[in-house]
Parts: C-alpha cells; sequence; structure tokens
C-alpha cells in the first residue's frame, strides 16, 4: 500500500519540530493538492496550538482547527491511567481515517514524550504512527552533544522504530555546529541510514519583539507593523545615569526602564537617530507606568524611525526575570525567519530523495485496531441488517448497543420486546435502536414452517416435524429470517455449539454456487499485520479437491477485507523435498487452485516456517512469489489448524477473530461459547460486510 501519511517527532525540547513540519509542508503542497496536517495529541483543548496555527494560515489548509487535532494531555493520560490504551488509539485512528480519506496526504506532527507523565511506560508516539500505518521521522537536537553520543541516538531511534514495527522514513539531525556537521556526513555516509544534518543559525533561536510580548503578556505603547520581527539579543536594566548607561547598550538589545526615565528613555532615541551608536531593539516599561504626554509627543515628532516600547505590569526584576524565559518561535509573520529556516531546509536536505521516497515507500502494516477500524468503515459504508437470536446473553446485549451507537449495521434482536426492554435497561444500555421481533410470532411461524417443509420435504420432512424445528430452535428461525429476507446475515453460537449455529445454514441457506463445501478462516490479528488461517474450525480431514475449494474461499474472504491474498499450502516437507501421502494431498490441492484460479498466487506443499520467515523462505524456496510473505495460510487438517491457531494466539499475543464461515449464499457467522463482547461485534461487522458482498 503506498504511504499517504508521515510522522514527525522528537523526543526532546527545542528539536525544531515545526522547522521540519514546515519544510516536509513546503514539499507536499508542491506536488499534491489536498494535504492535511494533524497532531494527535495537543497539550491543552483550551488553548490553541501554535503549530497548527502556523501551518493551517502559511499554508492556507482547507481544514478547520478542531479537525486538526485528536486530544489534550489529560484526556489521554486520564485514558491511559483507566487502562483503556487500546480505545484511546482507536479513537485517534477514527479522527485519522477521516482525514486520509478525504485528503490526498496527512502530515501528522507528535507530541514531546516530555510533556506526558512518567506514568506513560511506552513511546505514545511510535505506537501512534503504527497504527497509523505512517513511516517516522525523528528529529534529535544535537545542541551541545557530542558526536559519539548523536550517533549512537541515530542508531538506538532507527533499531526501536523498526523493531516496533514503524517504517522508518528518515531522521533530521538539526542544530549541529559546522565540526559536528563534517564528522558526522562522513559517519552516516558509511550507513543505510536515511540522515539529513542541519546545522544551527543563531537567529532563528533569537527572540523576537513579538515573542516577548506573548511570554509577557505584555501590552503595546508604540510598536510598528513590522516592528513584531525585530529580534532582541540582549537585555539590559537602565539602574544609572543616562552618561553612563549609553557606553553599555549593544545592537539589537532589549532594555527594561521605568516610564518615568524620560532622561533615559529619550537618550535611546537620540542613540537610534545618531550612527556613533548601536540600534536597540526595544524598550520595555515595568510598573505598567505611562509616559508623561510631553515625552510622548516629542517621541512622535522624530520622524520615520522609532524604537518599539511596550509595558508590563511587573516591577523591574521580575520583568528582566521573565525575560530570560522568552523563547524563539517561528510565527506565521516572522517572514525573514520563516525564509531564512527554509533556505536552510533546501539547503541541507535532498528534496528530491524525499519526493521520490514518498512516492515510492510502501507501508503493509495492519495493527488489531486498524483492522478493527477497517471493519467498521466498511460495514458502515452500506449498512446491513445482522439478526442475533441469543438475546438473553448479556455479551450479545452489549455487543449490540456498540454496533448500533458506531452506526455498524441494523440489528434484530430475538426475543419478548417487554421482557428484552426490562432486561437491557436494568443493564443499563440503551437498545432503543434495536428491532426486537418475538419468535412466537405466529403469521412468522406460518411462513417459516411453510417453507421450510417445501425445501426440505423431497428429503422426507413433515410439516409438523418443520414447524416443531422452527419454533423449538432459534437459530432455525434466525436462519429462515436470513433467507426469506427479514435480515442479511446472522450472529449466534454465545450460547449455541457450532453444529447448532451452522446446520441450519447448510440445510436453509445453502452453499454458493461452485463451492463444494462451507469452510472457515480465522483472521489472526499480529502485532503488524494480519494473517488469514483456514479451515481451523469446520472441516476435519479434507480431500485434495476440498481443500483447494478451502484455499481459494479464503483467498477470496481475504481479499475482500483488504488482504493481498498469497496462498501457503502448508505441509511438513516444502517443495519437493518430502513424500507421503498427507504431503501428496496438499501437492495435488495446490495443482487444482493453479488450474481454478491460475492469477492466484500459491504455493504448496510449504512449511509454515518457509512461508512466513523470509530468510529461511531464501534457502528453501528463493524463486517463490509466496515464500517468506504469505498472508493466507491453509493448514492440511483440522487437528493442525484448530491447534496452530490456538498456539499462536496464546503464544504470541495475536488477536484470533472468528471463525468466519465462507461459502454460503448469505452470511452467518458462529461465536465461541468463551467469545467476549469485543469479538461478538468484530463477528457482527464482518458478517455485515460479507452481506454486503454478496
Amino acid at each position: 500500500m503506498k504511504i499517504k501519511s508521515l510522522y514527525i517527532a522528537a523526543q526532546e525540547k527545542n528539536a525544531g519540530t515545526l522547522f521540519v513540519s514546515m519544510g516536509m509542508m513546503e514539499i507536499l503542497k508542491r506536488n499534491l493538492h489536498r494535504v492535511a496536517f494533524f497532531r494527535p495529541i495537543i497539550y491543552d483543548r483550551n488553548i490553541k496550538d501554535g503549530d497548527i496555527s502556523f501551518i493551517l494560515e502559511r499554508y492556507k489548509l482547507d481544514m478547520e482547527y478542531e479537525s486538526c487535532y485528536g486530544f489534550d494531555i489529560s484526556y489521554v493520560e486520564e485514558m491511559i491511567s483507566q487502562g483503556r490504551d487500546s480505545e484511546l488509539i482507536e479513537q485517534l485512528i477514527e479522527k485519522f481515517k477521516k482525514l486520509e480519506a478525504e485528503y490526498d496526504f496527512v502530515l501528522c506532527e507528535g507530541i514531546r514524550r516530555s510533556f506526558l507523565t512518567s506514568t506513560i511506560s511506552y513511546d505514545l508516539n511510535v505506537a501512534i504512527a503504527k497504527n497509523f500505518a505512517s513511516p517516522y521521522i525523528n528529529i534529535i537536537n544535537a545542541k551541545n552533544r557530542s558526536v559519539k553520543d548523536v550517533y549512537e541516538d541515530v542508531v538506538i531511534e532507527n533499531e526501536y522504530i523498526t523493531s516496533e514495527g514503524c517504517v522508518h522514513f528518515a531522521t533530521f539531525i538539526n542544530r549541529i555546529d559546522k565540526e559536528q556537521h563534517a564528522t558526522l556526513q562522513e559517519k552516516f555516509s558509511k550507513t543505510s541510514y536515511t540522515c539529513f544534518l542541519l546545522e544551527e543559525l543563531e537567529e532563528l533561536n533569537i527572540p523576537t519583539i513579538e515573542d516577548v510580548i506573548e511570554t509577557l503578556q505584555a501590552q503595546t505603547v508604540m510598536v510598528g507593523e513590522y516592528d513584531h520581527t525585530r529580534v532582541v539579543r540582549g537585555v539590559k536594566v537602565a539602574a544609572m545615569s543616562l552618561n553612563n548607561f549609553l557606553e553599555h547598550i549593544e545592537e539589537d538589545d532589549l532594555v527594561i526602564v521605568p516610564a518615568d526615565r524620560s532622561e533615559i528613555v529619550l537618550g535611546l532615541f537620540g542613540a537610534l537617530h545618531s550612527n556613533a551608536y548601536p540600534n536597540i531593539s526595544a524598550i520595555v516599561f515595568p510598573f505598567a507606568m505611562e509616559m508623561h504626554p510631553n515625552i510622548l509627543k516629542l517621541i512622535d515628532g522624530l520622524g520615520s524611525f522609532s524604537i518599539p516600547i511596550v509595558s508590563v505590569a511587573t516591577d523591574t526584576y521580575q520583568t528582566a526575570k521573565n525575560i530570560t524565559k522568552v523563547h524563539a518561535r517561528l510565527r506565521v509573520g516572522s517572514e525573514r525567519k520563516i525564509a531564512l529556516a527554509l533556505g536552510l531546509f533546501h539547503k541541507s536536505v535532498d528534496t528530491a530523495m524525499i519526493e521520490q521516497k514518498i512516492a515510492t515507500t510502501y507501508n503493509d502494516i495492519m495493527t488489531p485496531q486498524m483492522f478493527e477500524y477497517k471493519l467498521f468503515a466498511m460495514a458502515h459504508e452500506k449498512k446491513r441488517t445482522i439478526v442475533l437470536p441469543e438475546s438473553e446473553d448479556e455479551r450479545i446485549l452489549r455487543a449490540a448497543e456498540i454496533i448500533l451507537r458506531r452506526d455498524v449495521a441494523d440489528i434484530i434482536l430475538l426475543g419478548d420486546a417487554k421482557s428484552l426492554e426490562e432486561t437491557y435497561l436494568r443493564l443499563g444500555l440503551d437498545l432503543s435502536k434495536a428491532k426486537i421481533i418475538d419468535p412466537d410470532d405466529a403469521d412468522l411461524i406460518e411462513e417459516f414452517t411453510q417453507a421450510f417443509f417445501e425445501m426440505r420435504k423431497h428429503k422426507g420432512l413433515t410439516y409438523k416435524v418443520a414447524y416443531d424445528t422452527i419454533t423449538g430452535h432459534l437459530n432455525y428461525f434466525a436462519t429462515m429470517m436470513v433467507h426469506l429476507g427479514y435480515a442479511d446475515g446472522m450472529v449466534s453460537g454465545a450460547i449455541h455449539s457450532t453444529a447448532d449455529t451452522i446446520r441450519p445454514a447448510l440445510q436453509i441457506i445453502k452453499t454458493q454456487e461452485g463451492v463444494s463445501v462451507v469452510s472457515s478462516v480465522f483472521f489472526m490479528c499480529m502485532a503488524t499485520k494480519v494473517l488469514v488461517y483456514g479451515d481451523c474450525a469446520i472441516n476435519q480431514d479434507p480431500d485434495a479437491a476440498t481443500l483447494a475449494d478451502i484455499a481459494i474461499a479464503s483467498a477470496h474472504t481475504a481479499k475482500l477485507f483488504g488482504i493481498e491474498p498469497k496462498v501457503a499450502m502448508l505441509s511438513y516437507s516444502t517443495g519437493e523435498s518430502g513424500s507421503g501421502a498427507d504431503v501428496e494431498k496438499v501437492r495435488e490441492a495446490t495443482k487444482i487452485v493453479h488450474q481454478r484460479e491460475p492469477k492466484l498466487l500459491v504455493e504448496g506443499p510449504i512449511q509454515y516456517d518457509a512461508a512466513i520467515n523470509k530468510e529461511v523462505a531464501h534457502k528453501k524456496l528463493p524463486n517463490s512469489q509466496v515464500a517468506g510473505e504469505a498472508t493466507v495460510f491453509i493448514f492440511p487438517d483440522l487437528n493442525t489448524g484448530n491447534n496452530t491457531y490456538k498456539a499462536v494466539q496464546r503464544s504470541s499475543g495475536a488477536i484470533a477473530i472468528g471463525p468466519v464461515i465462507q461459502g454460503l449464499k448469505k452470511p452467518v457467522n458462529d461465536l465461541s461459547r468463551g467469545c467476549l463482547v469485543a469479538d461478538i461485534v468484530n463477528t457482527i461487522a464482518i458478517t455485515a460486510i460479507q452481506a454486503r458482498e454478496l
């Protein structure tokens, strides 16, 4: 999948995140029409975020401010402290995916880890980038650090980012001096790292009058249109007489002086108009004092050159102390600084290389949260109606509420309306949007019994047995609803066996044309990818033809859910290395798949390690298009498949979604009796997607 986003983040303060974001935005905006900017976490939602405001205004982005961020720090830390990390990530994915769908590209900017409390024991930026499938750009601040430390940081961060499942796009090393530049350039020329070295430009770190006004919350007394961008290189406090003080002023000084020291103020204006003295940047009046009207009138008449003057409420000492806390910021109006910054960026960064890398970088990361979001988005796109016959189970009711609240599907519950309402209200749920159908409804029973009788009478079914079946088994009633179009799909199994769920579907709905057998798959959600395992739930010992059917059906299911099918027909030997009845069955099944689906990428027989590991694959099947890259794993029998999926699930922490039943004309899916609410929610979404396609 070609990338549609990048994630920029720095661990340290003053590393230049906005600077790099601005440079990347310049590249993106000249190549793409609609670019979005997104900060998953901002400091405080009640205060306008400076980076968002800057990017929105400078690049005239077609976005509302509120759509440019996810949540603020207080919300994030509350969610994590409650153990709701996954829910937080899902909420961020939802916000991000809306932008990704609407815009050509999304540039994301993370928050410094130092802003978050020490209770967060992992790098949240990396976790978010991984779940966005956004290649990662990290920024390292080289200021006052040795070359050795900087180099080691690059290596460590690169290894960490990739080990966490992220694609590492590039490292920007900012604020380096000339000596560091030469040494680091030589070091990185011998590595495969993509590193860009940005030299320190002192002026970018020098605060401006605007920075002073903002930090000190100063009132403007006399500030011209272009004065805000004037730099402040030093601070002086006028605590002596004018004739002594003048010899201490330097170029671009900010002078703190009380407004009633008229001789100092006039002397500074005299110095401005004199070729013998430096030009100061600004004057700050402490104590919120005002100049005498006559002095103000005199200054007004001095001509076109003037000194910016601001006023603060604090005393002289506190004002001087506060000014030490003023830090330089890039601002939309700071054209001189912006020009300098962009000049440095384009001088130091191979922009053509970045453009090429964006165009050619692919990212196939799929985390469990991303896959769940994808399920919900696909199901919501064309909503279908799913019937849930097991409404007496609390898990079913809780899952139904989530589905309805997230607008994933319409829900039908089977049961007595009054009794069900009392139950869900007692649980604190709102299922008012669900449709409740009474399975004792005489008209429906008559319709379903007659239809079932007509369908099965050639098999010897009597009307009475048909009636008893429809009235005595909720799954038969619900399956008939799907068959006759009252619902688009069914999910059951929380309190029924697999046989009780599947048998009615086989008798009533039956298999699709050209499909000889109903089978199943599990979606195995690993840390950074989703694999498809089949068949791990239904067919005990399929022959070659049946195994081929399962493989083709599983490949189609994978494709339906956005997973590129590369099918591995598993066995205990790879290629031509082994023999025996079990191996020959897999070999024959692979040939049948090739004949029936010549464009489908399939390899078999192949061992699991060769199917999933590129290094092993290179040794065992070096020319295979599937080996090392398989996404669909077909097990030779139920014993192998069922044990393998459970072993992988328990040993790796993978999330297993399924079994997903495939091959029916209309979707019916089975739940495990030990299922969680989240399992039910995912199965309903999957069933809705299958119904949409079928």
